[in-house]
């Protein structure tokens, strides 16, 4: 029984020593390996500052090349920049003939010239600073023997012709045409549009539209107007407080202010207003002194 249990003893520490051996001569073999490897990576990582440097020092002289290039090229053109002389091209440019520009320069100097004698021509022609002074004093002399009643007298813009109507003067027709409505102020007397009667302060005169109205007398425009009854009417200054009105015209060809001689085309008869629609087309007449109706009637001739 020792006997077999001194062997199994021997074999199981044989076996423990066995292991142990295997165990670290696999450890030792796997840190070999891991340690060759790392030593392959290290030497992928490492650094070649030599080519590095002969890299630079190969881009350094490339450049250096190249700037040298440039600046042979260069060099040509500041050479004729240094050889450009202003004060040659200048006087030497005027030596240089061109037919052209001769021509040119012959026909501007041509011009010149023919400005210059125009001008010289001008200046002869001026009148000289005494002339406008013996000028004044020829006006003067001449308005002298004017006013001493030498010549003719100097007729003056600002005249205007008397208005000198009186009593005894008579006035023309307007209009040739029947009488419609009379006047009448003493008593009243039918309007037929209006149906009704009333007081006429002047004379209702039958007219065609279009015809012309002249006027009654020399006289003054003194107002242009529209009344609702008579449309469109002029008032005239004849003098002696006579002042005389037409109305239902149209076309009105004289203006406030202006003078009209007796005969004068004054306006046109219009179409009539609507208070004298049923006594048809008519020229509205009146006469008034001192602004009192006065029959018309008693002055036309």
């Amino acid at each position: 029984m020792r006997r077999r249990r001194r062997r199994s003893f021997s074999k199981e520490r044989f076996l423990m020593v066995a292991a142990s051996v295997l165990v670290l001569g696999s450890l030792t073999a796997t840190g070999l390996w891991l340690r060759r490897d790392q030593g392959r990576q290290d030497e992928g990582y490492v650094v070649d500052l030599s080519a590095i440097e002969n890299n630079t020092a190969t881009g350094i002289a490339k450049d250096k090349d190249i700037d040298l290039s440039e600046k042979i090229k260069r060099e040509p053109s500041m050479a004729d920049d240094l050889d450009y002389d202003p004060y040659f091209q200048e006087t030497n440019s005027q030596k240089v003939e061109n037919p052209d520009q001769s021509e040119s320069e012959s026909m501007s100097d041509g011009a010149d010239e023919a400005r210059g004698k125009l001008k010289e021509d001008e200046k002869e022609e001026s009148p000289s600073p005494s002339a406008p002074a013996e000028s004044d004093g020829q006006a003067g002399e001449s308005n002298e023997g004017q006013e001493g009643g030498e010549g003719t007298p100097a007729l003056s813009t600002a005249m205007q012709p008397a208005l000198t109507f009186s009593d005894s003067d008579t006035l023309v027709w307007p209009i040739v045409g029947n009488i419609l409505v009379n006047y009448s102020m003493d008593k009243t007397v039918y309007f037929p549009t209006l149906q009704q009667y009333k007081y006429n302060p002047a004379i209702i005169i039958q007219a065609n539209v279009g015809d012309l109205v002249t006027a009654a007398s020399a006289g003054k425009v003194s107002s242009i107007f529209n009344d609702p009854q008579i449309g469109n009417g002029i008032t005239m200054e004849l003098g002696g407080g006579y002042e005389v009105t037409y109305g239902q015209l149209a076309n009105i060809l004289v203006s406030e202010g202006s003078y009209v001689a007796a005969g004068d085309v004054i306006a046109e008869v219009a179409s009539p207003t609507k208070y004298f629609s049923v006594e048809g087309t008519n020229v509205y007449f009146k006469l008034t002194k001192d602004g009192t109706p006065v029959n018309p009637m008693a002055k036309l001739s």
